[in-house]
C-alpha cells in the first residue's frame, strides 16, 4: 500500500526502523507508534519506500 503524504512516508519509515531494531519502540509518537502495533514490517517497507514526487505534505 503507498503511502498517500510525506507525512505518512516518514511515519512509515520510523515505525520500520522500530521494527527492525535500529529504534526504540518507546521513542516512536503519534501515527509511527500506532503503525508499529498494526502492520507488518513488509507493509511498512511498502509505505516507506512509496516515491515522493507530487506527494503533498499533509493528507487533509
Amino acid at each position: 500500500m503507498p503511502a498517500k503524504s510525506k507525512a505518512q512516508q516518514m511515519a512509515a519509515g520510523a515505525a520500520l526502523s522500530a521494527k527492525r531494531g535500529e529504534r526504540k519502540a518507546g521513542e516512536l509518537q503519534g501515527a509511527s507508534k500506532s503503525m508499529y502495533k498494526s502492520m507488518s514490517e513488509k507493509e511498512l517497507q511498502d509505505m516507506a519506500a512509496t516515491k515522493r514526487k507530487g506527494k503533498p505534505g499533509h493528507k487533509h
